[in-house]
């Protein structure tokens, strides 16, 4: 009997595709095959003139795919609009989307399963289009699964249905997009409308699977899963467009109300079978990553409210529902570990995560070891950026948190010989925010372990301080600890004007209120209240003298009857005492407390007294050299305050005021063994900052600014001492001076390139003269008048100041550069005459303190860099400092300045010029040498460079472009990570585009000399 109706639906479709001349033939001919299937609505059964005849059991799939391909292929082309104006168009879609009145029918499933395959395999025109958008919105996925599933078909076959269906559905906004063109889609088929409705189906499949779950049924929505992860609808981004898709944007809302209605863990106990089937372990660390992105995000990372720390519990509880109870060992186990730790995500991240795993012991245990050993490597500490040092800290300390005091796991990771280790490394890490990491963390294990360690200087907003004191706070107490429907309750609360006394916990006291709170807790265990006893009482008299106000010490401490055998240290007046209170090394018996006074003195009046004497006689000259010798090697053995920043400030003018005397000791006392890196560190800063005076240009550290004029000119009609100073106090920074104008000037030398390139276009030229040129307001004065001027009364002459550009080449920049290239040349000799000897008896010339470590070596070139930027107008720049300077450059980036450093193995991953160099050495360089090329450029257009030095400039631009090809490959410099990674990549980049933008210019006029 089916092989009749099988028959008379061939003879349908023969006639479908021979031309019809009438279209309630047509009505007839396409109403037969739906009322057989019980498809056709009532409202066309009219024209069912000729019902077909025989058993209304079907096989669909074998017999509609050709109906669907003739009517899409020839009807439709040929009727579509005559149907539509008719109202008959919904006929032909009852053959590939059923209404909504047939929805429920297993027959209407099979037609959709089949109307996919065929539009998708025909030639797609816009009706196919229009019936695609159509079934997306009304046959949603968890409607196909039914249709997949349906019926008493082995297993097998409805997993190859199943596999068919996902194949088509995945396939439709792709060959839907390349079928419009430039044309508009429709919204249904848009990439993030389309795949957000299919999230939300496949949430209504999981929660409707999860009533009655099987094996069959699990796999069949991992292998949903597996296909959503490989079309993206899983970001691990919290930051998303509109046009991409999010899966846990769509459904976490819905996920989250059916959580907390799942009385009997059915839908959660589904949803772990179905993310622990997953056979990918990558598909695991997708979802669950961008799971966690789109977890609810804190006001602040480290907030210790009762409302914040109840959404904390809250975001784990949502965790453990999806994934389980974590189990170490287990492939989810191990998925999850990967994306917590190698990702950097923020601090409330990690105080989930720990939550999630606080709810067994053993997984909290595991995780703090292999926490433990993330934060103890190496890598880690060298190269790590701050934000992933902060969340690996903040997640190390939480764990530990957790454990009870002097915990054996906790002791155990305190006496750890990695975590010791890991702690020297990061204090010796050139970032001082990443240095607090590693503080932090062996102060917090130190005391959780019943140990005592106090680093101190926690006080302050600098370099993350404030961030260590909120992290602090936040491991006094366990999230875990709080309700997660506390939260509700905290809200109903704050509207009702709960008294804030009722909901403080000491988590989120700060510490000058957790002494008051111990107080109110022992007021309220002994019933007393110290408003009831306001009332003054009658105390006895004391036999005892009252004590002496401060002003009264202060009286008696100046009476001169009182302070017999004290010796008071006089005031300098010349700069010859100023010398001796600074170098004399001999101390007379008897008088060593006054050693600590004199030093004392001679900072005081240091600098005031040096710029005083700057234009009278020759008496700053004969005593420089004494005085830069006496200060450089001053050390601050008697704790002074304000001891570094007076003794710079004394540097700083004498650099300024004498400079061809101070400028050539001061750079040979650099090159003397003597000094530590600090004392170093001082000279270079004294150099750079007395040429920047000399210059006239800006110091940018309030506490090294210089002097004001009416501090140094001899006593007048002035303030009071203490108001005077009171006012010249001003509060910045006194360290890291040069890395900061150093950043500065090379910043500026990289966006001068961008003007460069605009001036080339002469639209951009036109405009901005259009825009900013202005007339001359610089007229010339007249002879008449500059006479005139002269004889004006009050006028005084002042004397002629040296200025830098008359002294950087002769004893500043070059001296500078020569005498480091003798330094280079006897400490390489050293090594040399030591190189047969045992490793622990040869001479290393680059070590700790020494001119040729990486750490002095950077801040020397640094220095040097700003030096040549300041003298750039100077008449030997171009034709001696800039070839030096860039020469030097080269050399210190591409050679090794040590035979230890040639003889350590490659840990970088740099081959050839970049072997083994410090990321700072290497900043330093690149950055000296871009200074070096903008100023050639700015000069000549760096025409003396290319033409007289053209192997230095291309050699420069292949440095250069070396170390940038390998930092885009993800090469590891040593000692990067922090700043030094961002400022060496743009300063080979900026190095690179220099060099390309002089040879362009000159390249036809370059010769050839290698």
């Amino acid at each position: 009997m089916e092989d009749d109706t099988i028959a008379q639906i061939k003879s349908v479709v023969d006639s479908l595709q021979s031309p019809i001349s009438d279209l309630q033939i047509l009505l007839s001919l396409l109403c037969r095959p739906l009322d057989y299937i019980g498809l056709l609505p009532p409202q066309c059964r009219r024209f069912n003139l000729e019902p077909l005849q025989g058993s209304r059991v079907l096989a669909i799939a074998k017999v509609f795919p050709l109906l669907q391909r003739v009517l899409i292929e020839q009807v439709l082309p040929t009727w579509s609009t005559v149907l539509a104006n008719e109202g008959h168009l919904l006929l032909v879609d009852q053959y590939f989307c059923p209404d909504t009145f047939s929805f429920a029918l297993s027959a209407a499933g099979d037609v959709v399963l089949c109307a996919y395959s065929t539009l998708l395999s025909s030639v797609i025109t816009e009706e196919s289009i229009r019936l695609l958008a159509k079934l997306s919105t009304q046959y949603p996925i968890d409607r196909l699964h039914t249709a997949a599933f349906a019926g008493n078909d082995l297993s097998a076959r409805n997993s190859v249905r199943w596999d068919d269906c996902l194949k088509n559905v995945f396939a439709v906004p792709l060959k839907a997009a390349n079928a419009v063109g430039t044309r508009d889609l429709p919204p249904e088929l848009e990439l993030a409308t389309y795949f957000n409705g299919f999230s939300s189906g496949t949430e209504r499949l999981i929660s409707t699977l999860s009533r009655s779950p099987s094996q069959d049924r699990i796999m069949s929505v991992t292998q949903l899963l597996i296909k959503l992860v490989n079309v993206g609808v899983f970001p691990s981004s919290s930051f998303l467009p509109l046009s991409q898709p999010s899966f846990f944007r769509s459904t976490l809302v819905t996920i989250r109300t059916k959580f907390k209605q799942d009385n009997d863990h059915s839908y959660s106990k589904f949803w772990t079978n179905v993310l622990i089937d997953l056979p990918s372990t990558v598909a695991q660390q997708t979802i669950f990553a961008s799971l966690c992105s789109s977890l609810a995000r804190l006001p602040s990372n480290l907030s210790v409210t009762a409302q914040d720390r109840g959404i904390v519990v809250q975001e784990s509880l949502l965790l453990r529902a999806m994934f389980g109870t974590l189990q170490p060992g287990s492939d989810v186990w191990n998925a999850v570990l990967g994306v917590v730790l190698s990702r950097d995500w923020k601090e409330s991240h990690a105080r989930i995560f720990v939550s999630w795993a606080a709810g067994a012991k053993t997984a909290l245990q595991a995780l703090l070891s292999r926490t433990l050993e993330m934060w103890c490597t190496p890598e880690h500490i060298k190269h790590s950026l701050l934000l992933r040092h902060r969340y690996v800290t903040s997640l190390l300390l939480l764990i530990v948190s957790y454990f009870p005091h002097q915990s054996e796991y906790v002791v155990s990771t305190a006496l750890s010989p990695s975590f010791v280790t890991a702690v020297g490394q990061y204090i010796s890490h050139l970032d001082q925010s990443i240095r607090r990491c590693g503080m932090l963390a062996a102060e917090v294990v130190a005391t959780r372990a019943g140990k005592n360690l106090d680093f101190g200087d926690w006080d302050g907003d600098a370099d993350g301080k404030p961030w260590a004191r909120d992290l602090r706070a936040l491991c006094s107490a366990r999230d875990i600890d709080f309700d997660p429907c506390a939260v509700d309750e905290l809200e109903a609360a704050t509207e009702e004007n709960t008294p804030t006394e009722e909901i403080i916990t000491a988590g989120v006291l700060e510490d000058t209120k957790i002494s008051a709170l111990k107080l109110t807790k022992a007021s309220v265990a002994t019933g007393y209240d110290s408003d009831d006893s306001l009332t003054g009482y009658a105390s006895p008299t004391s036999s005892r003298s009252a004590s002496p106000t401060p002003s009264e010490l202060d009286e008696i401490e100046k009476d001169p009857t009182l302070r017999v055998g004290v010796k008071k240290i006089p005031r300098p007046v010349y700069l010859a005492q100023l010398g001796e209170m600074v170098r004399n090394a001999r101390v007379k018996p008897g008088e060593e407390s006054l050693e600590a006074d004199k030093i004392e003195m001679a900072l005081n009046v240091a600098e005031e007294l040096i710029r005083k004497k700057r234009d009278y006689g020759s008496e700053l000259e004969e005593n420089a050299a004494n005085l830069v010798y006496g200060f450089t090697s001053l050390n601050d053995n008697f704790e002074i305050d304000g001891f570094e920043n007076k003794r710079q400030r004394a540097i700083n003018a004498l650099v300024a005021c004498c400079p061809r005397v101070s400028a050539g000791c001061i750079i040979e006392e650099f090159f003397s063994n003597q000094y530590s890196t600090e004392q170093r560190f001082v000279i270079l800063n004294g150099l750079v900052l007395g040429a920047r005076e000399l210059a006239s240009l800006p110091v940018h550290s309030a506490n090294l600014q210089p002097l004001d004029n009416q501090r140094t000119a001899f006593p007048s009609k002035t303030l009071p001492p203490a108001l005077h100073q009171k006012y010249l106090t001003v509060d910045g920074q006194a360290n890291g001076t040069v890395q900061g104008l150093l950043e500065g000037v090379t910043r500026a030398a990289i966006d001068r390139g961008k003007e460069a390139t605009a001036d080339k276009v002469p639209e951009f030229v036109r405009e901005r003269q259009l825009r900013i040129r202005k007339s001359p307001k610089v007229a010339e004065v007249s002879p008449a008048e500059r006479r005139s001027r002269a004889l004006l009364p009050g006028q005084i002459s002042q004397p002629h100041r040296t200025a830098f550009i008359d002294v950087a080449a002769e004893y500043f920049i070059m001296p500078f550069i020569n005498r480091f290239w003798a330094f280079l040349r006897t400490e390489q000799t050293r090594e040399e005459r030591t190189a047969h000897r045992d490793a622990l008896y040869r001479y290393h010339g680059a070590g700790s303190g020494l001119v040729l470590n990486a750490v002095v070596l950077s801040q020397f070139m640094s220095s040097l860099a700003l030096l040549v930027h300041a003298a750039q107008n100077a008449p030997q720049w171009l034709s001696i400092i800039a070839p030096g300077a860039l020469e030097l450059a080269v050399t210190l980036g591409t050679r090794p300045v040590s035979r230890a450093a040639n003889d350590d193995t490659d840990s970088t991953g740099l081959t050839g010029e970049a072997r083994g160099k410090e990321a700072s050495v290497l900043t330093a360089a690149l950055e000296l040498s871009l200074i070096v090329l903008d100023g050639c450029f700015e000069l000549d257009g760096g025409r003396s460079l290319g033409l007289e030095h053209t192997a230095l400039l291309l050699g420069a631009g292949e440095w250069a472009g070396r170390i940038f090809e390998l930092l885009e490959k993800g090469t590891l410099v040593e000692g990067g990570g922090g700043g030094h990674e961002v400022r060496l990549r743009r300063a080979a980049a900026g190095v690179l585009l220099k060099v390309d933008e002089l040879t362009s210019k000159w390249r036809r006029s370059m010769v050839d000399v290698r």
